[in-house]
């Protein structure tokens, strides 16, 4: 492939690449799901061919999973680690406060688990992801399949009472059937439009039977670094209130790939 990167593609390598600053030699690294975090494993990778970074990595997917060990990165369970250092993660939307919206890429039960279970969240996101509000993105609800329409009608209702701008959800489908996380859990996309109150949101849909979890993030992440397509990373930290500016020198990033038969 090309080195050359898009605008959206180069605002998401100079994010992970810049988050990678926040890994140590022998950590316990939680290694999230979807476009954004793929560029941060294979950044990892690169960082153990070339530098001998060791690290053990306990991914949120099986498709993370695939791609760690494709790199040579070290691949435990959480159960194996039993707490991390650090989970690294992208997100679909993120407010001020770092209250984020995710589960686009299906793996949001995962990822809170393994977030949750680590002294340190970091998210890497273009700066599209940045919202002053969340809700425009689709909120998903993981739930079981029995019931689930019966479920579907509950948080329906439940959503009329809320402070949200829509109250309907949708089933997530893969082709023509549903989607199945990796729990063999399915997925309600909650189109809301604009969430009020994340927080209140968050603890009455998981009082719903048949809820598994939701993709509210709130009161988890600690860092987010957020990439430009020019090549600019903002980081910010929550608990300090402090944000820093930096440019990554853009570099081929054809030896990312290398080893990943694409």
């Amino acid at each position: 492939m090309s080195g050359r990167l898009s605008p959206i593609d180069t605002a998401k390598f100079v994010a992970a690449k810049r988050a990678c600053d926040f890994v140590e030699d022998g950590m316990r690294v939680g290694l999230g799901t979807g476009s954004t975090a793929a560029w941060l494993v294979r950044c990892l990778g690169e960082m153990i061919r070339e530098d001998g970074l060791r690290i053990t990595g306990v991914p949120t997917s099986t498709r993370t999973a695939e791609l760690a060990r494709q790199v040579g990165i070290k691949v435990v369970s959480l159960d194996e680690a039993k707490w991390l250092d650090v989970t690294i993660d992208g997100a679909d939307e993120f407010d001020d406060e770092l209250n984020l919206i995710k589960g686009g890429g299906g793996a949001l039960l995962q990822e809170k688990i393994v977030a949750t279970a680590s002294d340190r969240m970091v998210v890497i996101a273009d700066k599209s992801k940045q919202v002053q509000t969340l809700g425009a993105f689709p909120l998903p609800v993981e739930v079981v399949p029995f019931g689930w329409q019966t479920t579907k009608a509950l948080v329906e209702e439940t959503l009329a009472a809320l402070d949200v701008l829509g109250d309907s959800g949708t089933l997530r489908m893969n082709g023509d059937s549903a989607f199945v996380t990796d729990e063999g859990n399915y997925i309600l996309d909650l189109h809301l439009n604009r969430i009020g109150n994340a927080r209140q949101l968050a603890l009455v849909i998981n009082q719903i039977p048949g809820i598994v979890e939701n993709g509210l993030f709130i009161d988890i992440c600690d860092v987010v670094v957020i990439g430009h397509g020019d090549g600019r990373v903002e980081v910010k930290d929550v608990n300090t209130g402090v944000t820093q500016q930096d440019k990554i020198d853009f570099v081929d990033t054809e030896n990312l790939f290398s080893d990943l038969g694409e």
